[in-house]
């Protein structure tokens, strides 16, 4: 009766435990990144979880699916790495990482852009024309206060 008791308590104890590692996804790694027309990118998506998250991509609202319009979807792990082989600027643009398991789901968005675009102090890429509208503004405030 004694040794029943004890199996009932470990038992408890071990579905606790596993209960308490589940971890819904959470997004470690997700860089925006620039890649010249006509080479390979990547984008590259990490992410935390228990049981381990299975990913998708979109770019805009549409998903992504592996192998079609020059595309690869290659999942190791906690990594998801989207790949282009032949970089075109249609592929530019702003996509989203979904890490998602029983336990939840979680996004990341990640911009993929050209070799013009510059970037602010975060890493974050925006565009010379803009840059250009700033500077103007700035030129012209500066200027109309003499």
């Amino acid at each position: 009766m004694q040794c029943r008791q004890q199996l009932k308590v470990e038992h408890k104890l071990l579905a606790k435990t596993l209960v308490n590692s589940l971890d819904p996804p959470f997004i470690l790694k997700a860089r925006s990144t620039g890649t010249p027309i006509g080479q390979r990118g990547i984008l590259q998506c990490e992410a935390s979880a228990i049981p381990r998250a299975e990913f998708e991509w979109y770019k805009e609202d549409r998903r992504l699916l592996n192998g079609i319009n020059g595309l690869k979807i290659e999942t190791q792990g906690k990594q998801s790495m989207l790949i282009f082989f032949n970089v075109s600027e249609e592929d530019y643009g702003n996509y989203t990482c979904v890490a998602m398991n029983t336990m939840g789901i979680t996004n990341a968005s990640i911009i993929f852009y050209g070799p013009g675009a510059m970037h602010d102090v975060n890493g974050m890429p925006f565009f010379p024309c803009c840059s250009f509208c700033l500077l103007l503004t700035i030129t012209l405030f500066h200027l109309l206060k003499f």
